[in-house]
């Protein structure tokens, strides 16, 4: 058995965990990262990009359809396969050698292995060949090692072999029928993607379909997904699933029987923290790790969680935004240095709180910053709702024929600040940048009407939304 000591020992070397790993290095820490599977982790193989890579083509495809002159040069339909094999591009094939070489580079000392605590600031890592190594932290421990499906408890689901996100993303052929479980952006996104490689798709929600956001997001996102040759059926429990041969058949409560080849299960996360030996440090198997805006587990001082094990935002950029502020925070302390852990400091996660951005890769796209009317009311704002058309805005006009879109914002009435933006609409994910900085910045509404929108751009609904509130 091998012992080494670090500095920092990081579990997980998904994007989040290499962005610890990168930052503590270059605050002058050694560094060792553990990985059990692809260095890249989830977002590089099974998430964000291989995803967004099945969605992009058909967003391509349906923007030159709705552009007249475009629109007649398009002729065909996707080349599924062609789509394919660019997702596994991608994924670069699954092999995650290009990782592995960056990690390295960046100074960093990779460990493959399952890894579980065996007491305070001790790693024990178990090896493909079934060796284990112990590994000693001087001063932290990090643990970055994601989250996993949650498998609903529906008769028979279970057996039927579900595919989750990862199987729905990687798949090497495109099912002829397909039930999706869940209304969150797993299962919308996949939705729209299968959908337009020609499947024949059936999503079941039990209540309404990305029910954290705006209603309206979730309204215009259906009716996309019906206008894409989708059944959308919402407010709707599964009670039974069997599989027999090739056949999925799905039962809901209401009486209704879906046939289909797959069925795949979008029905939220887990953490994943039950096979990590956390009892030996007195936390449950299987528990989010709770933590401050450091990132430092609650309880602990050397014990740190990022990206989605600490529930705080599942999202992988905020997850390496928690990361980099992990990374210094954790140099500084151990160097000594000062620690700027106030609200908005170098060393904190304070935008996991309020100032969240997020797109939901549908056709329309949904992208939103911070809160919604509802949450703002919630927290306990006196606030004011604006919205407006996008598709009235002279640049959306041009960009495409018939643009359907809508904007929303919610304004601090005491502050005269913008607490929350959320767009619906083509390509709106290009607008977010400029809402985050709005939201983050606490942009007074009197200086935002100084910035001023170029024409004829869709960024024009930024003067819309202000017209619309009224100048002071």
């Amino acid at each position: 058995m091998e012992t080494t000591d670090y500095d920092l020992i990081v579990l997980g070397a998904g994007a989040v965990g290499e962005n610890v790993a990168d930052r503590a290095v270059q605050g002058g820490l050694t560094v060792a990262l553990v990985e059990s599977e692809l260095v890249g982790g989830e977002c590089s193989y099974w998430a964000c990009m291989p995803s967004k890579a099945l969605l992009r083509p058909g967003q391509a495809l349906r923007a030159a359809q709705n552009v007249a002159g475009a629109a007649q040069a398009v002729t065909g339909k996707l080349d599924v396969q062609a789509v394919l094999d660019r997702r596994n591009s991608f994924a670069s094939n699954w092999d995650d050698a290009g990782q592995v070489e960056w990690v390295e580079g960046a100074g960093i000392t990779l460990v493959r292995g399952h890894a579980r605590f065996s007491g305070p600031k001790q790693v024990t890592v178990t090896g493909p060949d079934g060796g284990t190594t112990v590994l000693t932290a001087r001063h932290a421990v990090t643990v970055a090692t994601g989250s996993d499906p949650v498998i609903p408890d529906i008769e028979g689901l279970a057996e039927a072999n579900p595919w989750a996100s990862r199987e729905v993303t990687s798949a090497k052929s495109v099912p002829d029928r397909l039930v999706i479980i869940g209304g969150g952006t797993v299962a919308v996104e996949m939705a729209t993607a299968y959908a337009g490689f020609g499947s024949e798709v059936t999503v079941i929600v039990r209540g309404k379909v990305l029910s954290q956001l705006e209603p309206f997001a979730g309204e215009m996102v259906v009716e996309s997904l019906r206008e894409l040759g989708a059944t959308v059926l919402l407010d709707t429990t599964t009670s039974k699933v069997t599989r027999s041969g090739d056949t999925v058949t799905v039962e809901t409560a209401d009486g209704k029987t879906i046939e289909a080849d797959e069925i795949v299960v979008a029905t939220g996360r887990k953490p994943r923290t039950d096979d990590l030996g956390i009892d030996t440090i007195g936390l449950k198997p299987g528990d989010w790790l709770t933590t401050d805006d450091t990132m430092l587990v609650e309880g602990f001082d050397w014990l740190y969680a990022v990206g989605d094990v600490t529930h705080r935002a599942l999202l992988t950029h905020q997850g390496k935004y928690q990361a980099r502020a992990a990374g210094d925070v954790i140099a500084a302390r151990a160097n000594g240095k000062p620690v700027s852990d106030k609200p908005w400091g170098t060393h904190v996660s304070t935008a996991d709180h309020e100032a969240v951005p997020q797109v939901t890769f549908t056709d329309p796209e949904v992208a939103s910053i911070g809160h919604t009317e509802k949450s703002a009311r919630e927290a306990g704002y006196t606030t004011r709702t604006v919205d407006y058309d996008i598709g009235n805005v002279a640049g959306a006009s041009v960009r495409q024929d018939g643009y359907k879109g809508k904007a929303r914002m919610i304004v601090d009435e005491n502050r005269k600040v913008i607490l929350g933006v959320t767009f619906v609409g083509p390509e709106v994910s290009d607008l977010l940048q400029a809402a985050t900085v709005a939201v983050v910045g606490e942009v007074p509404l009197d200086r935002l009407w100084h910035a001023v929108p170029a024409y004829p751009t869709v960024n024009e609904i930024w003067l819309r939304l202000l017209e619309t509130y009224g100048r002071p």
